[in-house]
């Protein structure tokens, strides 16, 4: 903007300049002409150029600063266009123009846009918005906020708008013209950081490691305050050196164990510094080949005790109820036996339902027991040189009234030669009587039992097939979890306590093996489980692993 004191100054030189040059004119004039001229013209002149000299040369220095402002704000538009998002609207609330920068930011091209609706721009939660902008700029206010555009691969891009109406010479409102500023990455900063504080009140232990360098990235305050450690320090620290200092090796193979499998994450329990945790572990993968690790400990302390007070309860009250339910239960056997004497029809009826039942809930407390002595890593193991062909016969015997109660036939393979092997045989008969005790309940009738045993060089693998209803796909995933419910499950008609597959699996992987299962509806399940050919102290890891777990 021009001053008006340089305005004044300007017209002072002017005039100044103009009565100079008359002046200049006057003098010359008088040597040039004589006579009648020489009174007239020099006169004449020089009141000529005193009075357009200075007209000239301030229309001269107007058109020059014209020029210099219209210059100075191209420069300030060019800059404009490239810092900020422009769109104009007409009043028919269509696009007529759009600038790079809103093109470059929601990734449309031009065509896509000019001649459509501005609403083509918002996302549709925006509607509210938008038309809050419409009322405003129709009553002639401008428009101040934060907008949701959509960008055309679907994503949301957030803009600051300044969003101002436009009028003809009349007063007609023509449209708009808005201005916008991006500030998606300002908001993901701001979330960043409202994030970053949340984990860092946490309850849970929060890590982060680096899984090229194992150096961590972050730590949380809750596990800053457990390691006794400052964000300085715990920087410069390798997960390798904590592990050695601190006793999180377990943590760190499981780390380990994660990035050469390819799994995405990994769950289990443990005690940390002599706490009990949960620990959770993410793998994220980085844009390249390396990627960080995402560990959650949660201190399950207060569970474990819980549950130890729960178990040591139920534990109390089982073997309580064991004595007196075997007491009655023996006292009916001896009814049934007519030990007593004859007793009626009906009496008898009743006594074999009383009878049944007993012997389920003594299944029922043996289990609790069981599932007890797993919990508190008080199973024992008592291995024996046995006879395995001989072992699987005793079981198929002992079980040979199942055959006629379900009405299904029993077929053993595998058993030509005897097969010595170091096996606890309690336990043994145990898990193969539960399978085949399952085998006979979920079979149809008529249907036929495959026992087979193989002999696999290092292991043994015995398994129980079935055809019966088969396992539910959505289910078989929780089928070994204790009271685990089947979306077809008749287990109470069947009499099962749904504790059973949970004790198979601990006592098979207490002796170092595996169990598992195949199943198809409709045709039916075969279960197996495999024991290595070593001694139970050889399979202490995962005894201990399954102690953990229980």
């Amino acid at each position: 903007m021009v001053k008006s004191s340089d305005l004044k100054s300007n017209a002072t030189s002017a005039v100044l300049s103009g009565c100079a040059l008359g002046g200049a004119w006057y003098g010359l004039a008088h040597t040039i002409f004589s006579g009648t001229a020489e009174a007239i013209v020099p006169a004449f002149g020089a009141i000529a150029i005193a009075s357009t000299v200075p007209t000239f040369i301030l229309n001269r220095a107007a058109h020059r600063r014209f020029h210099d402002t219209r210059f100075s704000m191209a420069q300030r538009l060019d800059a404009f266009d490239k810092h900020a998002c422009i769109n104009i609207v007409n009043e028919n609330d269509e696009l007529t123009e759009v600038n790079e920068k809103l093109l470059e930011l929601t990734g449309y091209d031009r065509v896509d846009l000019i001649g459509q609706p501005v609403t083509i721009l918002y996302e549709a939660s925006g509607s509210k918005i938008a038309l809050e902008i419409r009322n405003n700029l129709r009553s002639g206010k401008s428009w101040e906020g934060e907008t949701a555009l959509r960008h055309k691969n679907g994503h949301t891009v957030y803009t600051q708008s300044t969003i101002m109406p436009l009028f003809d010479r009349s007063g007609n409102w023509g449209g708009s013209i808005s201005v916008r500023t991006d500030i998606s990455r300002t908001n993901e900063l701001i979330s960043e950081r409202h994030t970053a504080q949340t984990l860092y009140e946490l309850r849970d232990d929060v890590w982060i490691i680096d899984s090229e360098t194992e150096t961590f990235s972050y730590m949380n305050r809750i596990a800053e305050s457990r390691f006794n450690i400052n964000s300085d320090d715990y920087r410069k620290t390798s997960f390798s050196e904590l592990a050695h200092q601190r006793d999180t090796s377990e943590v760190l193979a499981a780390c380990r164990e994660l990035k050469v499998s390819g799994k995405p994450s990994t769950r289990f329990e443990t005690v940390l510094m002599d706490i009990p945790v949960d620990v959770s572990i993410k793998f994220l993968p980085g844009t390249d080949e390396t990627g960080r690790y995402l560990i959650l400990i949660n201190d399950i302390s207060e569970r474990v005790a819980q549950e130890k007070h729960k178990s040591a309860f139920i534990s109390t009250v089982s073997h309580e109820l064991r004595s007196p339910l075997t007491s009655i239960k023996g006292a009916m056997g001896l009814l049934l036996s007519k030990s007593a004497g004859e007793l009626p029809v009906k009496a008898v009826s009743l006594l074999e339902i009383a009878h049944r039942n007993a012997d389920r809930l003594v299944l029922i407390i043996n289990d609790i027991l069981d599932l007890d002595k797993i919990s508190s890593g008080e199973m024992d193991f008592e291995l024996k040189d046995v006879d395995l062909a001989a072992l699987v016969k005793e079981v198929n015997e002992a079980n040979a009234m199942l055959q006629q109660r379900f009405g299904v036939q029993v077929e053993i393979m595998g058993l030509d030669v005897a097969l010595p092997f170091r096996t606890d045989p309690n336990r043994f008969i145990q898990v193969l009587t539960n399978l085949l005790s399952n085998a006979y309940k979920f079979s149809k009738p008529n249907s036929t039992i495959f026992i087979d045993v193989a002999d696999e060089g290092a292991q043994v693998r015995v398994s129980v097939k079935d055809e019966g209803q088969g396992i539910p796909a959505e289910d078989q995933h929780k089928l070994f979890n204790r009271f685990s419910d089947m979306a077809n499950s008749d287990r109470a008609l069947k009499g099962g306590t749904g504790l059973g597959l949970n004790i198979c699996k601990a006592i098979v992987e207490n002796m170092g093996g595996s169990i598992e299962f195949e199943s198809t509806e409709g045709i039916g399940t075969t279960f197996y489980f495999c024991l290595p050919k070593v001694a139970l102290q050889d399979a202490q890891p995962a005894l201990e692993k399954q102690k953990r777990q229980a």
